[in-house]
């Protein structure tokens, strides 16, 4: 890890303005990914702006609730609201690490997670997002756990947040504040698929900060799931991971919402899959046709064309649990 320095902010202005002075910084939430990366030189910046004091409460309003950046994933996962409102995020954010890393993960932390590509992580491998132009070595490496979708022939990196997953299928909405002032951004325009340029990968300018996360509250969000399939049962990244709502009136699906994790190069909305939904009954055969529009634009590498497979079961499965909620 180089040398670098640190400060503490008082408050959000002040954040930004240390930001400012200091060229090459980062934010320092919980730090459960940026200090691991700093440690293997991925990351290296000059110095820490400490952000972890602020923003850091739950506000359950009329229609929304607003979540502060700095909220700590164990709380928000055992938040009652959150628990019993909008369940796909609970399990979500469960499924993720270990109760000891959910500790000390911020939401906004968790927002700008790296990926665990194996060659991202070792520097003495070439890589399109660290260096431009140096070539993608899990094209013609090992890329079992890599994306499907919104890949390129310069980057097939997955993104690793489970927490995202649940956001982007709740229509979260993400608000920022930076030199230009403050603004909302939809999740869904958050992250970047990665395309030609793999170093970008959200829509976040030059010392903006996240400073809260707000989702609508829409009744059939508790008739939600997430589902996790990994390798093993704890502190283990999803090969596929399914975040499903169904609005269900009589015996039609009259809304839907579906984004998956452990396939794409960002949290993955299927919304073509969704509007397939809309107007069936909620049964295996809409299941499985929504499936199969989830995945048909998967662009499957060397060792992990059994995700097409495996996610089309796992959109099925989550699919039919959410179904028989009451």
């Amino acid at each position: 890890m180089q040398q670098f320095s640190y400060s503490r902010a008082p408050d959000i202005a002040a954040a930004l303005q240390q930001s400012k002075d200091h060229g090459e910084s980062k934010y320092l939430g919980g730090g459960t990914t940026l200090l691991d990366c700093m440690k293997l030189h991925v990351e290296t910046p000059a110095h820490l702006v400490d952000v972890n004091h602020l923003a850091n409460r739950i506000e359950v309003k009329s229609t929304t609730i607003r979540i502060g950046a700095a909220v700590r994933n164990s709380d928000l996962a055992y938040h009652e609201v959150i628990r019993t409102k909008f369940p796909v995020l609970s399990e979500a954010l469960l499924a993720g690490a270990t109760p000891q890393i959910r500790n000390m993960a911020t939401v906004a932390g968790n927002l700008l997670q790296r990926t665990r590509c194996t060659y991202f992580r070792d520097t003495t491998w070439p890589c399109n997002k660290r260096e431009p132009d140096s070539g993608c070595s899990a094209i013609d490496g090992f890329n079992r756990s890599h994306a499907i979708l919104g890949t390129s022939d310069k980057c097939i990196a997955t993104h690793p947040s489970d927490m995202c997953v649940a956001l982007i299928a709740l229509d979260a909405v993400i608000e920022a504040e930076g030199p230009r002032g403050k603004r909302q951004i939809p999740m869904r325009d958050f992250h970047v698929a990665y395309g030609e340029d793999p170093i970008k990968e959200s829509v976040l300018e030059a010392g903006e900060l996240i400073t809260a996360v707000e989702i609508p509250e829409l009744p059939f969000y508790a008739r939600s799931h997430y589902l996790k399939v990994r390798d093993r049962a704890s502190f283990e990244f999803a090969l596929v991971s399914v975040a499903a709502a169904l609005q269900i009136e009589g015996d039609r699906i009259t809304g839907a919402r579906l984004a998956l994790g452990g396939v794409g190069t960002k949290p993955w909305r299927a919304t073509e899959a969704e509007q397939a939904l809309v107007g069936r009954h909620p049964d295996e055969n809409a299941f499985v046709e929504a499936a199969g529009v989830a995945l048909r634009d998967a662009r499957p590498q060397r060792d992990n064309g059994f995700k097409i497979e495996l996610a089309k079961r796992s959109i099925c499965r989550a699919l039919g649990v959410v179904a028989r909620m009451k």
